[in-house]
């Protein structure tokens, strides 16, 4: 997998990591294209290879009157016109076999959920449409797993393929990040290391998931350290208020400096 084979990705040549970032859900178009203009703005500036970011819509939810989105072909409408207005790349997920060949047509990249990755159905709807398959590590299984993911996609005749590791359950309401999984994941695909749904706190007793945001810097910062490929995270202006993972997501307003410090730490890696 070479990200210059993702169409309008940008700065390939910087020998930085990669970066997905975005809204958790599409809540509309106007916060779509806000968040997208400032992310393309901080990458450009540091020369980050940028694909943004937003679920279509949201079917793995805690509560049956969670918000779930705001209309399949209009979030995906939304996602399309954020990739022409700023010349950029996309990625959703998918969560059902129809769902491939509908988003496909939309997005660049399609995101297999953690708790989907063994679908085998799936995961081959997806590698079927040619498109880029970046598929989450669920929170259940070993990193040596994951190999079979991407042999499913590699069986499909697609070898675009990522893996993004994002966290592993410990206990019933709590994740860990094992950074001894990327070295093992990076020889079947590239990885991606998802900061933000690392710092899930599941499982609480509101039905609404809690999260440690004030942790990101630190995952982030590990995650450079230890090689990964890219970085997957979730960011809004207002994340309070945000309709969906708003209690781990990173407030826009910090991306800047965190994506700063992260590629001066890139580039000392660099030289080792």
């Amino acid at each position: 997998m070479n990200l210059q084979d993702i169409p309008k990705i940008k700065h390939t040549n910087s020998n930085n990591f990669f970066l997905l970032c975005g809204p958790c859900a599409i809540e509309g178009e106007e916060m779509a294209l806000r968040i997208a203009e400032k992310v393309v703005s901080i990458t450009n500036k540091l020369e980050i290879p940028y694909v943004f970011k937003g679920s279509f819509k949201k079917a793995n939810r805690s509560r049956v009157d969670s918000f779930t989105g705001i209309g399949d072909e209009k979030a995906l409408k939304i996602l399309k016109k954020v990739s022409e207005t700023f010349d950029i790349p996309t990625v959703t997920d998918i969560h059902e076999i129809s769902d491939a060949h509908l988003a496909a047509q939309y997005v660049d990249v399609l995101q297999i959920p953690a708790f989907l990755v063994r679908q085998t159905d799936l995961v081959v709807a997806a590698a079927e449409t040619g498109k880029v398959v970046n598929l989450k590590k669920g929170q259940f299984m070993s990193p040596e797993a994951m190999k079979h993911a991407v042999q499913k996609v590699y069986d499909s005749g697609n070898k675009n393929a990522w893996i993004t590791d994002r966290g592993t359950m410990f206990g019933y309401q709590d994740m860990i990040v094992d950074f001894r999984g990327i070295p093992t994941m990076r020889q079947y695909a590239p990885t991606v290391l998802d900061v933000t749904h690392s710092l899930q706190q599941p499982n609480q007793s509101t039905g609404v998931t809690g999260g440690r945001p004030d942790m990101i810097e630190t995952i982030a910062r590990a995650g450079i350290v230890n090689n990964v490929d890219g970085l997957f995270i979730e960011t809004h202006f207002d994340p309070a208020n945000a309709k969906s993972d708003g209690a781990n997501m990173l407030h826009l307003d910090n991306l800047e400096k965190l994506l700063t410090n992260l590629v001066a730490i890139r580039k000392v890696v660099n030289t080792l």
